[in-house]
């Protein structure tokens, strides 16, 4: 897939002001500083279309991006820097909770998770919470190129048998580069892939 065209729709601080649901629209999510910013402007082959903030877990808002006139893409705030409540899912907000459980044009949620690091419990808990929930979502793992290859093997080793805990087949799983474009291809192959499955 060619990005053609990236436009800005609008920020939205409730599910109300969410654009309309006439296109496919894929989300992504991740803890605050897994660098979700970076890699969409990758994905979109633009610079600044996603803003990063000095202020990890400060955004609170969901930002529609409309890609080549066709689809949307939803960048949701992180989640677990700022702690918005005290129950199991601390630190998933309440817009993140309605966006992925009301969202009905919601296609696939790429939920990003930092390979340069161990496990993380509040990342294999909101992906339990996407499973109880059907939510569709597949997992990229962001900054390949920084760990060595040493660290790398182990943190994924480490994740996967993490999710093996809860998960009987293990959603998918791409590994990614915003320095590099690793993985892109695939991000764009899979939303290329399932657009034809929208429905009005």
């Amino acid at each position: 897939m060619i990005i053609h065209s990236a436009t800005f729709v609008k920020s939205s601080a409730n599910i109300g002001q969410f654009p309309p649901n006439n296109y496919p629209e894929y989300g992504f999510v991740g803890r605050s500083n897994v660098g979700k910013s970076s890699l969409i402007n990758c994905l979109c082959d633009r610079k600044n279309l996603a803003k990063t903030s000095s202020t990890p877990g400060k955004t609170q808002l969901i930002n529609h991006f409309l890609i080549n006139e066709a689809w949307y893409l939803a960048d949701l705030p992180g989640y677990g820097y700022a702690k918005v409540s005290k129950g199991k899912r601390e630190g998933f907000s309440k817009l993140i909770t309605d966006y992925v459980t009301q969202r009905k044009n919601l296609l696939n949620l790429f939920v990003l998770v930092d390979s340069r690091i161990p496990p993380q419990a509040i990342d294999l808990e909101f992906m339990e919470f996407l499973g109880v929930k059907e939510i569709p979502f597949s997992i990229l793992l962001t900054k390949t190129d920084k760990p060595t290859q040493k660290e790398f093997s182990q943190n994924f080793k480490d994740f996967k048998n993490a999710l093996q805990q809860t998960w009987e087949e293990l959603p998918p799983i791409t590994l990614t580069s915003s320095l590099s474009g690793k993985g892109r291809e695939e991000i764009l192959s899979l939303i290329h892939d399932t657009n034809p499955l929208f429905k009005l």
